[in-house]
């Protein structure tokens, strides 16, 4: 293994480095460093968040820039406020010992007046974010005219994010003969695109394999009935007491809804999406990395360029419909050579989608059990158990108080003792998961077609029926009189639910589709607001009539009759 004065890396740069912990260089700056100190060609650089990238360019990038000239020679583009002023901040670590290099970040988001006059004092490295970037050099304050070197961080979600133009723009005032080096996760066809037309006789440095995911992530999923994943959730977090995640939802609302019942359910949760206002975002991230919050729900899009070290779970809260972005997703934990865990919680119509993420990262998923009752109390006392052995106890504060609580306390026997200490600390849990069930979803095999059946024949009343239209544990199960021969599917009920039931999202459970009718699960608090909304609607020119299922009846021989009389 070389080391940093090995691979070039001047003095100062190497004694701030050390300071702040770098040993030796990891494989991407290996490869990197070296070429971008010498006469090496553009380069694109295929890497995982948290492998080190930012060392790779920015020890160069510093290392060629003249302190002496006041002029921008470094610009490193990147695609959110997050990414910039993490970049900034270490490249102003790593120059601590340079005295005449500036850097400055320049953001959406924030007072252009301050950043106009911070550039204007003079700076050697600009750390941007495209669009602000654009508007300064609309207004004659950034000029790019001596620049040698252009670093495009986070290419793959720059183009996702629909920055093409403006990286073209940016790049059509930048010196032709600049060094170009392009970092990237994953290799989308736009990133060809830049690359055969900004970039001249580039070389490709891969550390991994192309889109795979980390090395040291491990990939698990649990698989739940869909009514059942926010419990699933909870479980997750119960049964690691020292958590610190992202849970990546795909939609705002999802995402608001999901951090409002931790936050109610007692969790130390944020929520992190595009409805927030820059101000709050600052916000919700200053208490996520200064560890108030354990568990940040967010969107893929706020949280694009967020850089977290230390987390413990990246929580799937479903699976993403780009195996990029669970790419994205996963390279989050498990960084800078520590070990990390990457979960999905999943139904079971997602098991296709999780196949194919597994065979483009080149990794398998492990199934396990959602962590039982039994479990995670046991896990949580054995914590409690170790924050007692750890605690630091201060003799000198606390002594004058010993006598008074020993005499309070002196009838009580240890164990007794013991016994108060955890019940103060776990009555809450033992409560909640007291006769709490398995909610693993079980694979069943389809049943096997009975010989005779007719094509669209629904089956007699027998006992699967009857299981048919009997409700889940804690569920109502709802008739509604439309089924697959009116053309209606899952996604219809689902609209039509949104649509008609006033109020919060009515969560749905199991559905059953037959010809001409459906049953469906829906918790048995919304179960009469339910029928009242779907009864006297109409689905296509057919008037709804819904009820709740009652399982010895025959809703086949109901829905015929009424067909038979129109």
């Amino acid at each position: 293994m070389k080391t940093f004065e090995e691979l070039g890396v001047a003095a100062p740069l190497r004694k701030a480095v050390e300071e702040l912990g770098f040993e030796n260089p990891m494989p991407i700056q290996e490869r990197v460093i070296p070429r971008l100190l010498g006469d090496a060609h553009d380069i694109i650089a295929l890497a995982q968040t948290g492998t080190g990238k930012t060392a790779a360019f920015g020890l160069p990038v510093l290392q060629r820039v003249d302190p002496a000239m006041k002029q921008p020679q470094a610009l490193i583009l990147a695609p959110t406020r997050e990414l910039c002023l993490q970049i900034s901040g270490d490249l102003v670590d790593f120059s601590i010992y340079e005295p005449g290099v500036r850097v400055i970040p320049v953001y959406g988001g924030s007072s252009i007046e301050s950043q106009i006059r911070a550039v204007r004092t003079g700076a050697q490295v600009i750390v941007a974010t495209p669009g602000r970037l654009i508007d300064l050099i609309k207004r004659h304050v950034v000029k790019l005219d001596e620049v040698t070197t252009v670093v495009l961080d986070e290419a793959d979600e720059m183009l996702n994010m629909g920055f093409l133009d403006s990286i073209e723009e940016i790049l059509s005032h930048v010196p032709e003969d600049r060094k170009m080096l392009l970092f990237s996760a994953t290799m989308p066809e736009g990133i060809l695109k830049i690359a055969k037309r900004y970039m001249k006789d580039y070389e490709e440095i891969v550390v991994g394999s192309r889109n795979e995911g980390a090395e040291n992530v491990r990939h698990i999923y649990y698989m739940v009935n869909a009514r059942d994943k926010y419990l699933a959730l909870k479980r997750i977090a119960d049964n690691s007491p020292n958590i610190y995640a992202i849970v990546f939802c795909r939609t705002r609302r999802d995402t608001q809804e999901v951090a409002d019942s931790l936050i109610r359910d007692g969790y130390n949760a944020e929520a992190l999406h595009g409805d927030l206002s820059q101000q709050q975002r600052d916000i919700v991230m200053k208490k996520f990395r200064d560890r108030v919050v354990s568990i940040l729900v967010a969107t893929d899009v706020a949280a694009r360029g967020l850089d977290v070290s230390d987390l413990t779970h990246v929580i799937n809260y479903g699976l993403p419909d780009d195996t990029a972005v669970y790419t994205h997703r996963s390279g989050r934990t498990g960084r800078a050579g520590k070990s990390g865990v990457s979960i999905a919680i999943i139904h079971s119509r997602e098991k296709g989608k999780m196949r194919e993420i597994e065979r483009i990262i080149g990794k398998n998923f492990e199934r396990k059990e959602v962590p039982t009752p039994e479990h995670i109390i046991e896990k949580q006392l054995y914590c409690l158990a170790d924050r007692i052995e750890r605690v630091k106890v201060n003799e000198d504060e606390i002594a004058r108080y010993i006598p008074g609580i020993s005499r309070k306390l002196e009838w009580l026997s240890e164990e007794d003792l013991l016994k108060r200490v955890i019940s103060l600390e776990f009555n809450r849990l033992l409560d909640y998961y007291k006769d709490a069930p398995k909610i693993d979803f079980i694979d069943a095999k389809p049943e096997k077609k009975r010989k005779g059946d007719k094509p669209g024949h629904e089956r007699p009343k027998d006992d699967a029926e009857k299981d048919r239209r009997t409700a889940s544990k804690g569920m109502e199960r709802i008739y509604v009189n439309v089924g697959k021969r009116d053309g209606f599917f899952a996604g219809n009920l689902i609209e039509l639910l949104n649509k008609l039931v006033q109020g919060k999202r009515v969560d749905v459970g199991r559905i059953d589709l037959l010809p001409s009718y459906s049953l469906f699960d829906v918790k048995k608090s919304d179960a009469r607001k339910v029928v009242g909304a779907l009864t006297g609607a109409e689905f296509f020119g057919k008037r709804l009539h819904s009820e709740i299922a009652d399982a010895d009846r025959d809703y086949s021989k109901l829905a015929d009759k009424k067909r038979k009389r129109k």
